[in-house]
């Protein structure tokens, strides 16, 4: 295998980092670490699959279990929050945490120092995809918490952690494919490493990563089209429409189904990623969940060059109502999502749905 010792460690890269900042104590660059061994340890896991036997439902012998969001839980899920937890619980670098896994915050155990920072994730996006064997991944975003929660060392509520995305102090994803990686941005740009299976480091291996302005793909669930906002339906049968059409070109359109693998591929060679608000089910503004996905994704989206965006308004500036809170997401390369934003903002055009009147209709002459 080939030597990586010109390439940087993750370590290094913090270090460097941190030299920016004279006065800083070192326990972000602390939690980032550990956030890393979490996510080394995830892949592990994901890695040996049915041989690790962490495979299908969590607890089906008890009728399975659900998690806040109403999802069944699979093993790997509850595996990779409890890795998150112990990796990050005992620094004294967090007040608290928040996952998608557990209803209410999480609490620093008494035994343990608390310290400056909030840490929310997804420990394992798109798990729906671990059996049949579909690259997975990690989301996480740290936010600074309250002085108020540092001065007085109290536990943590929901609202500690309702802050919009443009209060986050960084943000990434760790991505289980044929290589593990971790992407990374602390507010200045992003940075890809790749796991060195042989020296058990993240190195450096995509620097000052940016979206391409240019693209030709774009990634949307199809089967919800009947439920999408006319903006939406417009966009997408532009896109549909190729050559011959608006856009006067061609569109590839992708689905994973796993939105770190979308972002991914979005990142490396661009598109755009569409997962609306719709009016599939009346209660629920959205699928994503803005605080521990599309708030992260957004930073990062952002931080390379990209845009992040509810159609409505940019992704950032939105301030949670709750923890676990749903929204639309549309991100990826920024002239195409805020060619969707226009589409929003534009009056609803009235059309004739009745395929009898239609442009190609029975009486059409």
């Amino acid at each position: 295998m080939p030597l990586t010792a010109n390439r940087s460690t993750l370590t290094q890269f913090l270090i460097e980092e941190r030299r920016r900042f004279p006065c800083a104590s070192g326990d972000f660059n602390a939690l980032i670490l550990d956030v890393a061994l979490a996510c080394k340890g995830i892949a592990r896991a994901v890695a040996f699959g049915e041989l690790g036997g962490v495979m299908g439902n969590h607890a089906v012998a008890e009728g399975g279990s659900v998690n806040v969001q109403g999802e069944t839980q699979k093993k790997l899920d509850v595996l990779s929050n409890d890795v998150f937890i112990r990796r990050t619980e005992w620094a004294g670098n967090l007040a608290g945490m928040a996952s998608e896994e557990m209803d209410l915050p999480y609490q620093i155990p008494g035994q343990y120092p608390r310290g400056k920072y909030l840490l929310v994730f997804d420990p394992l996006d798109g798990s729906s995809n671990i059996d049949v064997n579909v690259s997975v991944g990690s989301i996480f975003s740290v936010l600074r918490a309250p002085q108020e929660v540092e001065d007085s060392g109290r536990d943590v509520t929901e609202a500690d952690f309702l802050q919009p995305g443009a209060s986050q102090v960084a943000a990434g994803y760790a991505l289980y494919g044929p290589t593990t990686m971790l992407v990374l941005t602390v507010g200045d740009g992003v940075n890809g490493f790749t796991l060195d299976p042989n020296l058990g480091e993240f190195m450096l291996t995509h620097p000052k990563m940016q979206i391409p302005a240019d693209t030709q793909e774009f990634a949307i669930n199809a089967s919800n089209s009947r439920f999408w906002e006319a903006p939406v339906k417009r966009y997408v049968d532009e896109c549909l429409a190729g050559k011959t059409g608006p856009r006067a070109k061609d569109f590839n359109m992708r689905w994973i189904a796993s939105m770190v693998a979308e972002a991914h591929r979005i990142l490396m060679r661009g598109g755009v990623f569409l997962y609306p608000r719709d009016t599939k089910d009346a209660s629920r503004p959205g699928r994503l969940r803005l605080l521990y996905e599309a708030n992260p994704i957004g930073m990062l989206m952002e931080q390379a060059g990209g845009r992040a965006s509810t159609g409505h308004q940019p992704m950032l500036g939105v301030k949670p109502g709750s923890l676990h809170q749903r929204i639309g997401l549309v991100f990826g390369s920024r002239s195409e999502v805020e060619r969707i934003e226009r589409y929003h903002a534009e009056p609803v055009k009235t059309e004739q749905t009745n395929p009898l009147f239609a442009e190609r209709s029975l009486f059409r002459v």
